[in-house]
């Protein structure tokens, strides 16, 4: 049979465990005092040195975007470490391993619903480390070709050369591969041209190399070369090669231009000619009719 305590035995246990619960609670105020004092120590901490790790990563890092958020990491991990060490030292290491073990979890469940903007927000900063590239070069990558504007977390904004903007998922950037054409600060411009099978390529590739150089965007002039690529339908077919700086004062389009019309004047001046399409049609393959047994029979019916 349940026996039910009496009013007086009920307040003395409940005296008993408040006097134990407070006896705990006192012996545990140094203990809390000196979490406390740790927690405040690492605040402090996380915001000195997250200052310092701001300053230094938007010193090294082109995107202050990326600076600020690898600082705000490094500053949150810091004050998680201090709390987990004054959790620890108020004997609370139980709600320090469910703490992980929650973070952990809710961790994976965030990778997964959000995959693809965390792989771009990755990439871009490994970019940001790595540095491929920085605003103002010019980059190709697939059918990306164009001006870096801007870099962000997640993407990156190319100007291409009709004046499109592109926003381009940094995840893209950082698997694929990657032309920079800024960084050497030179390129090689090629420009094929065609000449007469009766003409000579050595003579050719004379006159050409010594107009070329008379540019003066164009640099390495002891590099300036003409080669012979292949044997056309109706030309010998070459190669113009020469080195600019790039980006430069003269773009692209501007520099292949003038050297197609210099190629075609130095050709004209040297009466090296560059040959229209020829096609020869041969009648006297087997099977085939004579062209001057077409052409007289043609005229017998015209006189009939």
């Amino acid at each position: 049979m349940l026996k039910i305590p009496s009013i007086s035995e009920a307040e003395k246990l409940i005296e008993e465990k408040l006097g134990g619960w407070f006896d705990v609670v006192i012996s545990h105020i140094p203990n809390f005092i000196v979490a406390v004092m740790i927690a405040i120590v690492f605040s402090i901490l996380a915001r000195f040195l997250g200052s310092m790790m701001r300053n230094l990563l938007r010193r090294s890092l082109d995107s202050k975007q990326i600076a600020d958020l690898m600082a705000s990491i490094f500053k949150v991990l810091i004050l998680c470490v201090g709390l987990f060490i004054a959790l620890d030292f108020m004997g609370l290491k139980g709600t320090v391993t469910s703490l992980l073990a929650g973070a952990g979890i809710v961790g994976l469940a965030i990778g997964f619903a959000f995959q693809d903007m965390t792989e771009n927000l990755i990439a871009g900063i490994a970019m940001g480390i790595r540095k491929p590239f920085k605003t103002g070069d010019v980059i190709k990558t697939d059918d990306v070709f164009g001006t870096v504007k801007s870099i962000n977390l997640r993407n990156t904004l190319v100007e291409n050369f009709y004046g499109q903007l592109i926003l381009v998922p940094n995840k893209i950037l950082f698997r694929n591969v990657l032309r920079n054409y800024s960084t050497l600060g030179v390129r090689r411009i090629e420009v094929p041209v065609g000449i007469s099978y009766a003409d000579d390529p050595e003579q050719a590739a004379e006159v050409i190399v010594k107009k070329i150089n008379e540019f003066d965007f164009v640099i390495k002039q002891e590099e300036t070369a003409v080669y012979a690529d292949s044997f056309g339908d109706s030309s010998v077919n070459l190669l113009v090669w020469f080195w600019i700086k790039y980006p430069g004062e003269a773009d692209y389009m501007t520099v292949r231009h003038k050297a197609i019309v210099a190629v075609k004047q130095a050709l004209n001046d040297a009466d090296i000619s560059i040959p229209f399409p020829i096609r020869t049609l041969d009648f006297a393959i087997k099977g085939g009719e004579k062209l001057d047994a077409m052409i007289s029979d043609k005229q017998q019916q015209t006189e009939q």
